[in-house]
């Protein structure tokens, strides 16, 4: 099951540093209480449930792009898609 979230979540999120920052975040959030976004089994980790939550397009990230230059800003956020 854990291939299957890690091979779904890098399809959406194909940068490999970014994906490891979202469920790093995501993972420390859930540790200090945070409820999950999505239905979860009680066998899994908070790891699995981050990668679930981006799997199914809970969790999404953004590129912030520098309207100068059109270039990708250095920074990148990670946000819960509302709706």
């Amino acid at each position: 099951m854990k291939a299957e979230l890690v091979t779904s979540a890098r399809s959406l999120v194909p940068n490999p540093d970014i994906l490891v920052n979202m469920v790093s975040r995501r993972v420390r959030q859930l540790g200090l209480g945070y409820r999950p976004l999505v239905p979860v089994d009680p066998t899994m980790t908070f790891m699995d449930v981050a990668l679930k939550e981006i799997s199914e397009k809970k969790l999404v990230f953004e590129e912030i792009v520098d309207e100068e230059d059109g270039n990708p800003a250095r920074r990148k956020t990670a946000r819960r898609k509302r709706g």
